[in-house]
């Protein structure tokens, strides 16, 4: 997929840490590490995306920041 063009969106509540940045390209949805713009990008299709937020808003993520780190 040629990402070369396309508009990358970062959310106005990111930080100066960084944030994940968000293109719409033909009906798919590429995510990126502002940090490392270079950097691997992973491409959702409308209803995995749909899934994936839906599931944000529901807070099934949520568990995974509470959790301990094990070393």
């Amino acid at each position: 997929m040629d990402l070369s063009g396309v508009e990358w969106r970062k959310s106005s509540r990111s930080g100066y840490n960084g944030c994940v940045e968000v293109a719409f390209v033909g009906g798919q949805v590429a995510i990126r590490d502002s940090k490392d713009p270079q950097g691997a990008v992973l491409v959702f299709n409308s209803i995995e995306w749909r899934a994936f937020i839906g599931g944000a808003r529901e807070g099934l993520f949520d568990h995974k920041l509470r959790s301990p780190v094990l070393v």
